[in-house]
């Protein structure tokens, strides 16, 4: 797909961030694309374009974007992307016609290309914190062997998964019946490696907290990493881009859109308590951003890369 970049990413200013002893690396996993308007739901046209522009099929370029936290002792990978090989893991149910449909750019950055960039190969990741198990989050978390079997992509991490979520992503509305793919989960129980987490979490893993929203999907947990003086916010699917900073800017795809609403002022309202980075999976033009008060609700201040 084929967009007008609003904003080049080398014009906006790269981060180094720390967080005790975790080094914060960004994690693309591949460009796909969504409908404009799915994307931003009851959000005109006319505004959501000048920041997102659409191809001739209105649909709008996305990136499925990881996050890890790199240490001595530990390497931590916040979502997977939609993974790497389509047509081997999910055969004729998805294959081709689902990367024609959402745009899916297989010639690209890979989760495990960005991962090497970093030193690291799939067997050094020790723990994987998935948001929420829609495909686009959830995709590499398994993968086919040279069988054709499909296993934990992760082969020495645990996973790390709200039990709300497992259990809605097993018994889905029909709404997000496509969204939910049981070769992204089900090798991850068979195997004992999906650890289910009850609620929120405060420090869950040393200076990472869990946050749960239910609007988007039930049991969607937003990841909050923070020291004494700053935090980032991996927001997921609550804050997807930049431009769904604003309270009203929220998607089609979410299932209790006024909740989703509430949610949102919540954890915006996080980002006055200390220095902020808000981290955003999908948005294919900057890696995070800090924000500011406008009015009643908030708006970016500035964007960045890491």
């Amino acid at each position: 797909m084929t967009t007008t970049t609003p904003v080049a990413k080398s014009a906006l200013r790269k981060l180094e961030l720390k967080f005790g002893e975790y080094e914060v690396c960004a994690i693309p996993t591949g460009l796909f694309a969504l409908d404009g308007g799915a994307m931003f739901g009851t959000v005109p046209k006319a505004l959501w374009q000048k920041t997102n522009p659409a191809d001739d099929q209105n649909r709008i370029s996305m990136e499925a974007r990881a996050l890890l936290l790199k240490s001595k002792d530990r390497n931590i990978l916040i979502d997977t992307g939609n993974g790497s090989d389509f047509v081997a893991k999910h055969g004729d149910k998805i294959g081709g016609k689902f990367e024609e449909i959402y745009g899916v750019d297989a010639s690209g950055t890979t989760l495990e290309s960005s991962l090497k960039k970093h030193g690291l190969t799939t067997d050094d990741i020790t723990d994987v914190i998935l948001t929420h198990l829609h495909f686009d989050h959830a995709g590499g978390a398994t993968k086919a062997d040279q069988s054709g079997r499909i296993v934990p992509t992760f082969a020495k991490a645990t996973y790390h998964l709200q039990r709300a979520n497992y259990e809605n992503a097993r018994n889905p509305n029909v709404r997000e019946k496509a969204s939910y793919l049981l070769q992204n989960f089900k090798p991850l129980i068979e195997s004992g490696v999906l650890k289910l987490i009850d609620g929120p979490q405060k420090d869950y893993l040393p200076n990472v907290s869990l946050f749960v929203s239910n609007g988007h999907t039930v049991g969607h947990q937003v990841v909050i990493i923070e020291d004494a003086n700053k935090q980032l916010i991996y927001c997921g699917d609550v804050v997807p881009t930049s431009s769904h900073v604003r309270s009203a800017w929220i998607m089609g795809y979410d299932i209790n859109p006024l909740m989703l609403i509430q949610e949102k002022s919540v954890l915006m309202s996080l980002t006055e308590a200390k220095n902020t980075y808000l981290y955003f999976e999908h948005d294919p033009y900057c890696d995070l951003a800090t924000v500011e008060k406008n009015n009643n609700d908030y708006q970016v201040k500035e964007r960045f890369i890491l």
